[in-house]
């Protein structure tokens, strides 16, 4: 990569983050001034959120902050969550695990087993409605982990996960703001929403132990135009960096535009485009692609809600490296609350990813998730996970043989045990598998973990 376009990617970047900055500390001034003035827009409160049901991705990951638990308002400790959304609230909780791991750098030649242990704390802090999103708010959740491995210290390693979220809203329109942070050293994808959920999501591009970081920045608006349309666009950047000079890092920048519609105070649908460009690592050429999508969003009180957004991706190549490639795009989300104490999730997506260990390829990663948690006698909590992902690997390049194929799933059933209100025992087992056409990024890892978490 030359140093103009070294130079070139860090401008837009630096640009990208100092308008979140600046957005930010926007948000920060106005949920302040609320504060000390105590008042709120009468326009803005009795008005439905613009956002209702289509907060949904376009080419990027979702910014997912951690799970909420024993979330304090300062000004009532007696509610775990306040429902005044003005009040500032924190949060911090700590995890430690012990581990067995028979595959800890996923290897299906070299396979090494070891016993690690791990302390991952998370705090919260929030002002205003952190929870419902249909007030003003600003939220930041940090999560350093640590691991220390029993016979091979040489893995051992510090993680942070970053989140800070944001939004105001004024009489028509709402600006809101994502940021999330990974700073890595493993095998596994991790974003903050894994936490009931450890190791289920490996690098597979890469299967193996390595360094690196995420950037993942996303700023929206909607306006609403009548009270049943609206307009809703966002800016998305997501920046791969790998700490090998072997390994291909990337940079995605893209912008949307949706035109939706409230069919009803539950349905809301949504047309629109995507457009965006793709820069990495020499010698892979940059690519631009557009996307014609559609959204259908569902939000029955209570018990059901679900979330969809499809449709067709068209990828372009620089210097006309290959022929235009077309793929289908989607993202999909849904949560079934049936009873009390039962809950039900799916979640589903398929974008195109570009490779960070084979030169002149990118992958159509498609992935389906789901998971059941029941609670039983009030104190515990039985549940299981379950995945599947396919990873088809194609040419950026004319010439280049682009024929690997990963099928991955894993299957996760867990027990835990509330104590008290602020502690909890449990444990799990953790049971992946990778089956490639490529024999060197095969591999099938079993963990057994015991856990417990305090919260203050």
């Amino acid at each position: 990569m030359s140093l103009n376009r070294v130079l070139h990617y860090r401008f837009r970047l630096a640009c990208c983050c100092a308008g979140a900055i600046a957005v930010f500390f926007l948000l920060a001034a106005n949920v302040l001034a609320q504060e000390v003035i105590g008042a709120t827009d009468p326009a803005a409160t009795s008005a439905p959120s613009p956002q209702s049901g289509v907060e949904m991705a376009s080419s990027s990951p979702t910014l997912n902050p951690a799970v909420d638990s024993n979330l304090n308002p300062t000004t009532d400790l007696r509610n775990e969550v306040t429902a005044e959304p003005r009040r500032f609230q924190y949060g911090v909780k700590v995890t430690m695990r012990g581990v067995y791991d028979d595959n800890i750098n996923l290897s299906q030649t070299a396979r090494v087993s070891d016993y690690y242990f791990t302390i991952e704390p998370v705090l919260t802090l929030g002002l205003g409605d952190i929870l419902g999103h249909e007030d003003n708010y600003i939220r930041l959740d940090y999560a350093p982990s640590l691991f220390l491995f029993a016979d091979h210290s040489e893995n051992d390693a510090v993680q942070h996960l970053i989140h800070l979220g944001g939004q105001h809203r004024f009489a028509r329109l709402t600006l809101t703001l994502g940021e999330e942070i990974a700073i890595l050293d493993g095998t596994d994808l991790q974003t903050l929403s894994d936490a009931n959920s450890p190791g289920s999501h490996p690098n597979l591009d890469v299967s193996g132990r390595t360094r690196f970081q995420t950037y993942n920045t996303r700023i929206g608006a909607s306006y609403d135009l009548t009270g049943k349309t609206f307009l809703s666009s966002g800016i998305d950047s997501l920046v791969t960096e790998y700490n090998s000079a072997n390994l291909f890092s990337s940079q995605m920048f893209s912008g949307n535009l949706f035109v939706n519609y409230r069919y009803s105070e539950k349905i809301v649908i949504g047309v629109g485009g995507t457009g965006g460009v793709d820069f990495v690592d020499n010698p892979n050429p940059d690519q631009t692609f557009e996307q014609a999508n559609v959204r259908a969003s569902y939000q029955a009180t209570g018990k059901i809600a679900f979330n969809f957004s499809g449709g067709v991706e068209f990828r372009q190549f620089e210097n006309n490296s290959r022929s235009e490639y077309i793929s289908p795009v989607f993202e999909l989300s849904a949560i079934y609350q049936p009873f009390d104490g039962t809950s039900v999730t799916l979640a589903g997506s398929r974008h195109t990813f570009n490779s960070g260990v084979l030169a002149g390829q990118d992958f159509a990663g498609t992935t389906i998730t789901a998971s059941l948690r029941q609670r039983l006698l009030q104190r515990f909590y039985v549940g299981v996970s379950g995945g599947y992902q396919n990873s088809d690997y194609f040419s950026t390049v004319s010439g280049v043989a682009a024929n690997r194929q990963d099928n991955y799933y894993f299957i996760e059933p867990t027990l835990d045990f509330s104590i008290t209100r602020f502690w909890t025992v449990g444990g799990y087992y953790l049971h992946r598998r990778n089956d490639s056409s490529f024999q060197s990024f095969s591999f099938d890892d079993n963990q057994v973990g015991i856990r417990t978490g305090l919260t203050f």
